[in-house]
């Protein structure tokens, strides 16, 4: 299992405030990776920091072998990096039909990503700031599923991939996200607790005030029972 990127050490600041307190984390290519965590565990702050979205205050990203902590966000997304916030995850002003074309490759190809959420077909010519939480958050993923411009997707981070949807559309979002890892794409989710249906050797790492609380494979978590399982309850 061939590590994709990787955070060595890795401490980030808000102020006088520190979110991660020097982690140290592999995300494997080809897997399924959660980051399970309340509000305020850190889990968004890993994310972000992954997109190039945050900068450590201490410690290093590397990604394939390379040290990529200074490069910013924008340039990891033109090296194959694809990044889904929780909010402000659209383009509020533009249409569903405009947001997709700005990531379809080729232009003008909206395919792949109707294929994936056919709810959006209707709304093509809907200003995205007028959907619901749940099709917005079903545009900012079709546009994740998009094939890149630039070639293949090698990361796709998701924070709060279901926000708003469904039961039905969130287990469709999760086997579209797994599904990306045949191709060698590391997935990586940022959830409160853990999905159901995950591949065989989804990986899990549960986040408590800033450190790692636990790092295995999601059915080492399942074992443990339900409440860890479902995701930490203590305060951070």
């Amino acid at each position: 299992m061939s590590v994709e990127m990787e955070l060595r050490s890795v401490r980030v600041r808000y102020g006088p405030l520190e979110a991660l307190h020097g982690i140290d984390l592999a995300v494997p290519a080809g897997t399924v990776t959660v980051l399970l965590g309340r509000n305020g565990s850190g889990r968004t702050t890993l994310l972000r920091t992954l997109a190039g979205a945050v900068r450590p205050s201490s410690g290093r990203v590397w990604w394939r072998g390379a040290d990529v902590t200074g490069v910013p966000a924008h340039r990891r997304a033109r090296r194959g990096l694809r990044f889904v916030p929780d909010r402000r995850a659209v383009y509020a002003a533009l249409t569903v039909a405009e947001n997709l074309a700005l990531a379809a490759a080729p232009p003008g190809d909206l395919a792949p990503a109707l294929d994936a959420y056919p709810e959006l077909r209707p709304l093509l010519p809907r200003r995205a700031g007028t959907l619901s939480g749940g099709e917005q958050r079903m545009l900012a993923l079709s546009r994740a599923l998009l094939p890149p411009r630039e070639g293949p997707a090698r990361v796709v981070l998701v924070d709060e991939a279901a926000l708003g949807m469904s039961p039905a559309v969130a287990a469709r979002t999760y086997a579209l996200l797994s599904a990306l890892r045949l191709a060698g794409t590391a997935v990586v989710l940022a959830e409160q607790r853990l999905p159901a249906g995950l591949p065989p050797g989804s990986l899990a790492h549960e986040l408590r005030r800033g450190t790692l609380a636990f790092s295995g494979e999601t059915t080492e978590l399942i074992q443990r029972g339900p409440q860890q399982a479902a995701g930490p309850r203590d305060d951070a």
